[in-house]
């Protein structure tokens, strides 16, 4: 019952973050347009480098692998306006499983969750040709 009720749990605060960050998002790019347009054009900023750190790390294999690969294709592939949108997911589930990976009891349910989420993100993020 409790490993059902963790997997339901991550993945309604995994799907509650992407949409609420959504307007945020929306928010966010109308401020940088309404200032791009009021400033001196801006070089091409080069392609992200993932910046994964041992202490980013979830400590369950199969979340860490999603993370870091996810990450990846979010700094690599996803178009910038639309980068702060998946990187508050990304902090959102790290942030959740980490607690859940440093309780005994709820971090066997991790791996199910993990590879759950994997295969949501697969289909999601097929659309900037990502592929983990």
């Amino acid at each position: 019952m409790s490993r059902s009720l963790l997997l339901v749990s991550c993945l309604v605060i995994g799907l509650l973050v992407l949409a609420c960050s959504k307007q945020e998002t929306n928010r966010a790019e109308t401020n940088r347009n309404a200032a791009a347009n009021s400033a001196a054009p801006a070089s091409a900023s080069p392609v992200a480098t993932v910046r994964t750190t041992a202490a980013d790390q979830i400590g369950v294999a199969e979340c860490d692998k999603f993370l870091n690969e996810y990450e990846a294709c979010v700094n690599n592939k996803v178009p910038e306006q639309a980068r702060a949108q998946f990187n508050a997911a990304l902090k959102t589930w790290r942030t959740s499983w980490k607690k859940l990976a440093d309780n005994p009891q709820t971090k066997p349910g991790l791996v199910t969750t993990c590879k759950t989420q994997l295969e949501t993100a697969r289909t999601q993020m097929k659309a900037y040709n990502c592929t983990f």
